[in-house]
């Protein structure tokens, strides 16, 4: 495999946490339930390709999510693989949703709030603030049973109900997680519509606002082909963790004009082309893509996987 020419850049940082969202938020929005053993193996080859946070799964009612029906199952054929020193996060709906994340052996707990309200409806049939009020006492129980916890903000830049979503909005939901005690924010453009100057000014009302970028994470999607450009103003911003989905897998079930997420690979031959550690094998990443695009009976979508792949 031919590795990126490494020319590294003034200001960005030494090492980035490449946060993997494929087994959830990838192959939940896929047509077909994929079988809870494909989904494990890909969770391990994962893991053994280097990634420091692979998201598993999602505890919703199976009615909402029927592809992540088997997270219990999941989390079962997965408790003696996975490497310590990592993070493993699960996603929850509510306190129900807790409970059985916690039976199955979580260590880590995300929850994902809305920054509009036609998606919070549309997501969680829920305002804006009625969806806050149903996370409080989610992430107050996570954090009294140790379990650390994430909190995704949809819809950052724009919405496909509502347009272009205002800064303030965003700030607003983003700041009531963190009081909360998410420890860290993850903000998502979950259409794939920002541009580089959208999310260096919200990052710069964040800071603003007394929300630290040790505290943040993106979430790119490349609807427009921007979601690696946009990852670049991210980390001259001082972020250090990208969420990204192997292979590109992606969208979100509940936005039908959401495209894929932008590809761990094609990150990671960034980061690493830039100078920038993330601890990830791109090979064995790339081979472990090119198995799941076998699974699914469909190319990646994922540039650097159809060019090292070929």
């Amino acid at each position: 495999m031919e590795p990126a020419s490494v020319i590294a850049m003034p200001g960005l940082p030494g090492r980035v946490t490449v946060y993997e969202v494929g087994p959830r938020d990838g192959l939940q929005n896929e047509s077909a339930v994929v079988p809870v053993a494909v989904k494990a193996e890909f969770v391990r080859r994962l893991v053994a390709a280097g990634l420091p946070a692979v998201e598993l799964t999602s505890f919703v009612p199976p009615s909402w999510i029927p592809q992540l029906a088997d997270a219990a199952e999941l989390m079962d054929l997965l408790a003696a693989d996975l490497a310590p020193g990592r993070r493993y996060p699960v996603l929850v709906p509510n306190a129900r949703g807790l409970d059985r994340a916690l039976a199955a052996g979580a260590t880590e707990i995300a929850v994902f709030a809305s920054a509009t309200e036609t998606f919070a409806r549309r997501n969680l049939n829920r305002t804006v603030a009625e969806s806050l009020d149903m996370f409080r006492p989610v992430v107050e129980a996570s954090l009294a049973a140790g379990r650390n916890v994430r909190g995704y903000v949809s819809m950052c830049f724009g919405d496909p109900w509502e347009g272009a979503v205002p800064v303030d909005q965003v700030v607003g939901v983003a700041l009531a997680l963190a009081g909360m005690g998410c420890a860290e924010i993850s903000l998502g453009d979950t259409i794939g519509v920002a541009t580089p100057g959208q999310v260096a000014r919200l990052l710069a009302a964040l800071d603003a606002r007394g929300l630290p970028v040790s505290r943040l994470a993106v979430h790119f999607h490349d609807t427009y082909g921007q979601a690696l450009a946009n990852t670049l103003v991210a980390l001259q911003h001082e972020v250090t963790t990208v969420d990204a989905s192997a292979g590109g897998l992606g969208g979100c079930p509940y936005a039908k004009s959401a495209t894929g997420n932008l590809a761990t690979e094609d990150l990671v031959w960034q980061l690493h082309g830039l100078g920038i550690e993330t601890g990830v094998d791109l090979g064995a990443l790339v081979a472990t893509s090119v198995w799941m695009a076998g699974e699914l009976g469909r190319p990646s979508p994922s540039r650097t996987v159809t060019a090292l792949a070929s």
